[in-house]
């Protein structure tokens, strides 16, 4: 995900996607914890999402 992709969407649409990667992020560290999570990169990819996402919501303001 780049940020040039979240820059085009509105507000609404930012805060749903926030939604699902932070639940998404809780899975995958539930998986880690449980050694169930192969691909460990996939944490920290879901947090700069999150970031990225963060920063396109401020820019908004």
């Amino acid at each position: 995900m780049k940020y040039s992709n979240l820059a085009d969407k509105s507000s609404a649409e930012l805060k749903v996607m926030l939604k699902e990667r932070k639940t998404e992020l809780f899975t995958l560290k539930i998986k880690q914890k449980m050694m169930q999570l192969s691909n460990t990169s996939e944490l920290s990819v879901a947090k700069k999402d999150i970031a990225r996402i963060n920063t396109a919501l401020s820019a908004m303001k």
